[in-house]
């Protein structure tokens, strides 16, 4: 099984920079999507062989997730049920008979962290989200999880420190996801490397330079992560800040 995530910083303008290209080259049968910033009927992208989930945020023009599925699921759910966190559409959750898939993108707790309050609220209550599903059967999910979560997931991890992405406060949460189940895929079958990096300011030629950091994530639950056979990082595909991530998996 193959499966891609992205977030494209705006789908509408990542259509200008090769993302359909991209898209059918890669043939994944999941496509998750990050930060779409669209609301319903203002792009028309109905790739054939796919089922298409969007969650819209209430806001204009910010966050929204999208899946592009090529077996229709069991059921769908948008949101966690948590009336002040859904109104972002961050996060849709896909049923399958042997698993969850879900796409998710974490709240930013923005500069000097003046969101941390609402990031953690989210951070709780994803946390005893992924645990219910997980109960239940094995959970697969992906996104931008707006965290690097060690030093090595960013190139100046001194200077960074206590900034948004990079506070304890979010690794901390990071790793309590790992310590409840859950592995992220990357890491499992490469533990040291350095360098592998999803998101580059668009600020001092950061991309050029590889002065990126890590945030977005395939994490799988811990009876899924001997099933796991790569973890590639798209680095060479542009459109957005952002590079895809992907996971292919024996299910």
């Amino acid at each position: 099984m193959k499966c891609i995530s992205w977030n494209v910083n705006g789908l509408r303008a990542c259509m200008g920079k090769g993302f359909a290209d991209f898209f059918n080259e890669a043939d994944a049968d999941f496509f998750c999507l990050q930060e779409t910033k669209l609301q319903e009927g203002q792009i028309s992208f109905t790739p054939p062989g796919y089922e298409s989930f969007w969650n819209y945020a209430m806001k204009k023009g910010y966050s929204g997730t999208a899946i592009f599925a090529k077996k229709p699921p069991l059921s769908v759910r948008m949101g966690m049920g948590i009336e002040d966190l859904d109104t972002e559409g961050r996060l849709i959750t896909l049923e399958y008979p042997d698993f969850y898939f879900l796409t998710c993108y974490t709240p930013n707790a923005q500069r000097e962290i003046v969101r941390i309050d609402h990031r953690m609220r989210w951070e709780d209550a994803f946390l005893n989200y992924l645990r219910t599903l997980d109960q239940q059967k094995p959970v697969i999910v992906c996104g931008d999880l707006n965290v690097a979560h060690r030093e090595i997931d960013l190139k100046n991890p001194a200077a960074n420190r206590g900034n948004a992405g990079f506070s304890d406060q979010e690794r901390n949460c990071f790793q309590r996801l790992l310590d409840n189940g859950f592995t992220d895929s990357f890491r499992y079958l490469y533990p040291d490397q350095t360098g592998a990096y999803s998101w580059w300011s668009y600020m001092f030629h950061a991309r050029e330079k590889n002065a990126g950091w890590r945030i977005d994530y395939f994490l799988v639950s811990d009876r899924l992560r001997d099933r796991i056979r790569d973890t590639p990082i798209y680095s060479q595909v542009f459109g957005s800040d952002h590079c895809p991530v992907g996971l292919e998996l024996d299910l």
